[in-house]
């Protein structure tokens, strides 16, 4: 009996991410084929998504065109002087440009101090190299700490001989962190 139960939490380790992934998977395109195929009256299955593929590579080919980018930032103006929308819409544009595209803000892992002295070390990423727009020197680093198992994390403004670069991939470092420590490779000490 104890052999069943073992073999059954040894298929539940495998099963439920796999699971839960083709879930969230297959949910968000038959969210947007149904959003994006129902606008325009199409029921053909897979014509919304690519319609959103076209769309997005058309206004990415679109925005490499100067012309282009001036009308879309007009557009960007407008929806920055509407009060609730500017929030969602800067959060938005800052949190994918953190991740994509030339101005990237997490790439730069590194492991905190968090107590001086001691050997206990909290990882993240550097954000901005000086803190001195906010009027606290160039002696602070601001350092994002990802949460683990979770989409949110810490802001920190640490002294910078606390910090220590990480010399490993960022994408790879930000996996590590969230699935708190059980992700990826082994990461160099």
């Amino acid at each position: 009996m104890n052999r069943l139960v073992r073999w059954f939490l040894q298929g539940l380790i495998y099963f439920v991410p796999i699971a839960l992934t083709v879930f969230v998977l297959v949910a968000s395109f038959r969210a947007i084929d149904r959003g994006l195929g129902g606008l325009l009256g199409v029921e053909v299955p897979g014509v919304g998504v690519l319609i959103l593929i076209v769309v997005v590579t058309t206004l990415g080919f679109l925005l490499s065109n100067f012309l282009s980018r001036r009308i879309l930032g007009l557009f960007e103006r407008l929806l920055d002087r509407l009060p609730l929308v500017k929030l969602l819409h800067t959060s938005v544009k800052d949190l994918m440009g953190a991740f994509v595209g030339d101005q990237r803000r997490f790439d730069q892992p590194v492991a905190v101090e968090i107590t001086p002295g001691s050997d206990v070390h909290a990882f993240g990423f550097v954000t901005r190299d000086s803190l001195a727009d906010l009027g606290l020197g160039d002696e602070l680093v601001a350092v994002y700490l990802p949460q683990s198992y979770n989409f949110a994390g810490q802001l920190i403004a640490i002294p910078r001989g606390r910090v220590r670069k990480i010399a490993h991939d960022a994408s790879e470092m930000m996996a590590f962190v969230v699935s708190g420590g059980v992700s990826g490779k082994r990461l160099p000490g």
